[in-house]
C-alpha cells in the first residue's frame, strides 16, 4: 500500500469519519437540537443526515425547515438551529478520537498536497484542526461548506491546488460520488462510516481499508 501512495501528487480528506472520529458526535447533535419540533421530526432529521452523509449541515436543515416540519406552527428558526448545532458540536470535535498514524502517513506522502475537503464548517473546522494541533498537515488548505464538495474541488483543480494523479479519501457516498465527477480515485474507509456498503460493491472503489491506518502496513 505504501507503494501504491507514491503516484499520487494529491491526498484529499473528508473531516468525519476520516481524520475525526465524529460521525456520532453530529448525528447526536442533529437529534438533540431538532427536539423542540418533537421526537418524530428528529429521527426524520437524523435518517436524512445520514442517508447524505458529507452534505452541509445549511442544505440539512433548510430541509429540515421547508420539508420535514413546515406544517408544524412554532419552533427554532433556521439560524437557531444551526447555532444550537454548531455549540453542540464544538465540544465533541474537540474531545473526538484523532485518525491513528497521521504523522507517519503525512511523512510518507511529503511529496504530496494535503486537502481537506469537508461537508463542516470551513471556519469551524479551521478552528478545531488548529486547537487540535492538525492544521499544519494539510499544506493545501482546509475547505468546507457553505461550499459544495464539488464547487471546491472544482475551484481548487483550477487554480492547480489540486494536481493529478489524486485520491479522494472518504467515508460517504456523497465522497465517492464527488470525487467519480472530477475523475480523482476513491478510497472508502469503514471503521467509523454510517454509509453502509455491501462488501460484493468494494470493487467499485480503488481501495477500502478500516482506516488511515492501514496505509502504513
Amino acid at each position: 500500500m505504501k507503494q501504491s501512495l507514491s503516484k499520487y501528487k494529491t491526498l484529499i480528506f473528508d473531516c468525519d469519519g476520516v481524520i475525526l472520529n465524529s460521525n456520532n458526535v453530529k448525528t447526536n447533535a442533529f437529534y438533540k437540537v431538532a427536539l423542540p419540533y418533537g421526537e418524530v421530526a428528529a429521527q426524520k432529521l437524523v435518517d436524512y443526515h445520514v442517508l447524505n452523509g458529507g452534505v452541509s449541515r445549511y442544505k440539512k436543515f433548510e430541509f429540515f425547515i421547508d420539508s420535514i416540519v413546515k406544517d408544524l406552527q412554532s419552533g427554532p428558526s433556521l439560524e437557531e438551529l444551526l447555532t444550537a448545532y454548531a455549540m453542540e458540536v464544538r465540544d465533541g470535535l474537540l474531545k473526538c478520537e484523532v485518525a491513528h498514524g497521521l504523522s507517519e502517513l503525512r511523512a510518507l506522502t511529503s511529496k504530496a498536497r494535503w486537502l481537506v475537503v469537508s461537508g463542516g464548517d470551513q471556519e469551524e473546522l479551521r478552528t478545531i484542526f488548529l486547537e487540535r494541533g492538525l492544521l499544519s498537515f494539510f499544506d493545501g488548505g482546509v475547505f468546507g461548506s457553505p461550499c459544495t464538495k464539488e464547487n471546491i474541488i472544482a475551484r481548487e483543480i483550477k487554480s492547480k491546488n489540486i494536481e493529478f494523479d489524486a485520491l479522494f479519501i472518504g467515508d460517504s457516498r456523497y465522497d465517492f460520488d464527488a470525487s467519480r465527477a472530477f475523475g480523482i480515485d476513491f478510497c472508502y474507509l469503514s471503521a467509523w462510516s454510517e454509509w453502509s456498503v455491501p462488501e460484493k460493491e468494494y470493487s467499485k472503489f480503488k481501495f477500502c481499508y478500516d482506516s488511515l491506518s492501514n496505509f502504513l502496513v
